[in-house]
């Protein structure tokens, strides 16, 4: 037989293990995520994120970026063009180029010798720029103000041929161009269109940051001194390993994650954060998802 001390020993001991069950139960429903972080530089060695806060998130950023985006879409380019106090010649070439950049290489480039003759803002650039060649093979005038009223076929037939003088003496000296951007700045409308596109771009930037706290953030942890963090006590199912606003800086490379990991009950799953799976990695000098 046992006796009270053996029985007592057994209940206490039945009492402790019902006691700890539901922790142990409780473990073996959740799962834990462990990661290190670590950026190199260019031409230089990975170097370890070093107490910054990292997020655990149940939705993407990538995701949350295009809900906020549906309340506050991208300015329209056409609508913006629409507004603006310019021919409507140049009206339509910047739609059909969908551009509003009036300066630049590129745009040099874009230009022919049609769009010179038939945008009257690109003429005028054009004439602005050239006067100088006048006398060095450039058309010269044949046509009078006089002769509009005068002779009137006269007139016209001088100043369309001035006018193709002008097109060909373009298709033959296409570095003539060059520079006419310069004569642009007081209708190039570049600079109002990007201040537009940036503004809504850190306005929905700001509303997914708000977004991912309120409604989609599980976990937060800061990464100790080797770079190292963990996610405890989670819920089986898909996140995403985010630093939000945050970026990680080594030299000149920044970089920010939007890693997916799948959590299971009763395990821990691990992910090394680095260069390749960044969301996007810049330069220390350059705008990154302004």
């Amino acid at each position: 037989m046992k006796t009270l001390s053996q029985i007592c020993c057994t209940v206490l001991a039945t009492g402790l293990l019902l006691l700890a069950l539901p922790a142990l139960l409780a473990a073996q429903a959740t799962g834990s995520v462990e990661f290190t972080a670590h950026v190199a530089p260019t031409g230089g060695r990975p170097e370890p994120v070093r107490e910054l806060t990292f997020y655990l998130l149940t939705k993407s950023m990538a995701d949350i970026r295009v809900d906020a985006q549906h309340n506050d879409p991208a300015p329209d380019m056409n609508k913006f063009i629409d507004s603006l106090k310019v021919s409507p010649k140049l009206k339509s070439w910047m739609k059909k180029h969908h551009t509003v950049r009036l300066v630049g290489e590129d745009f040099i480039k874009s230009l022919t010798a049609d769009d010179i003759m038939d945008v009257p803002e690109f003429f005028t650039a054009y004439m602005s720029r050239n006067v100088g060649f006048k006398g060095a093979g450039f058309p010269e005038p044949k046509f009078k103000v006089s002769d509009r009223e005068a002779h009137p076929d006269k007139f016209k037939q001088e100043k369309e041929e001035y006018m193709a003088g002008i097109r060909k003496f373009i298709a033959m000296s296409p570095e003539t161009i060059e520079g006419i951007d310069a004569a642009l700045s007081q209708v190039n409308p570049s600079v109002k269109w990007d201040y537009q596109v940036a503004d809504q771009r850190k306005r929905v930037e700001n509303r997914s940051y708000e977004l991912a706290e309120e409604r989609y953030l599980a976990a937060q942890t800061d990464t100790d001194l080797n770079g190292h963090g963990s996610f405890e006590n989670l819920t089986p199912g898909n996140y995403w390993i985010s630093l939000m606003a945050i970026q990680a800086i080594s030299g000149d490379v920044r970089l920010r994650w939007d890693v997916p990991v799948t959590v299971r009950a009763g395990e821990t799953s691990r992910i090394a954060l680095n260069n390749f799976n960044a969301e996007k990695p810049g330069r220390t000098d350059q705008n990154v998802n302004q």
